[in-house]
C-alpha cells in the first residue's frame, strides 16, 4: 500500500521517501527504535546490579547484561543505517503458508490457554504436571489426536527437563504436590 505525493517539480514520489528519493520503511525504523529501547533498558538494569565478585568469578554478574545491552544498541544503530541507506529485508517466501487464508484463531487460543494454564499451575502442581499439560495441550492444538501417546511423551519430556535442570544445571524447578516423590 503505497501512497503518492507530488513534488514541487510535478513528479510523483512515494510518501516516506528520503532526500534521494529512497523509500524508508517506517516499520523497520520502528523495529530499530524498539531494539535501541531494549538495549537501553538492559544497560540501565545492568547498572543497577550490585558489584559482586568472588575468587571463582572475578567478573561478576554485571558483565553479561552490559554485553547484551551494548550489542542490542550496536545492532539497532547498524540496522538504522541500513534502513536509512535504502536497505530492505528479503520478502517472506511463504514456503507452505497459504497467505490468502485467515489465521487459525482456535489454535492460537488453545496455545495461549496452555501457556496461561502452565503459568497458573506450575507452583501448586509442580513442573512435571504443569509441563505435561503444556506439552499435551500444545500437541493437541497443533493437530495431535493420539491423546495417550501425547500425554506419555509430555510426562517423559517434563521429567527429563526436571532432572536435567536439577542435576545438570543445579536449578530446582517447582516440584509442587510431587515434592517428596521426585
Amino acid at each position: 500500500m503505497t501512497t503518492e505525493a507530488t513534488t514541487p517539480t510535478g513528479g510523483a514520489t512515494p510518501s516516506g521517501a528520503g532526500p534521494l528519493g529512497r523509500v524508508r520503511d517506517r516499520a523497520q525504523l520502528g523495529l530499530c527504535a524498539a531494539l535501541a529501547l531494549a538495549g537501553v533498558v538492559v544497560v540501565v538494569d545492568a547498572s543497577r546490579l550490585g558489584h559482586v565478585t568472588s575468587s571463582n568469578d572475578p567478573i561478576g554478574p554485571r558483565a553479561m547484561p552490559f554485553v547484551v545491552g551494548g550489542l542490542l544498541l550496536l545492532v539497532s544503530v547498524l540496522f538504522t543505517l541500513d534502513v536509512l541507506r535504502g536497505g530492505v529485508g528479503e520478502a517472506e517466501a511463504g514456503e507452505d503458508v497459504e497467505l490468502g487464508q485467515r489465521a487459525d484463531w482456535r489454535t492460537v487460543g488453545i496455545l495461549a490457554g496452555a501457556f496461561a494454564l502452565n503459568a497458573l499451575l506450575i507452583e501448586p502442581l509442580g513442573w512435571v504436571i504443569s509441563g505435561s499439560l503444556l506439552f499435551f495441550l500444545s500437541a493437541f492444538a497443533l493437530g495431535n489426536r493420539h491423546h495417550v501417546r501425547g500425554l506419555a511423551v509430555g510426562i517423559a519430556l517434563s521429567l527429563a527437563t526436571f532432572y536435567a535442570f536439577a542435576i545438570g544445571l543445579g536449578v530446582n524447578l517447582p516440584a509442587g504436590i510431587l515434592q517428596g516423590i521426585l
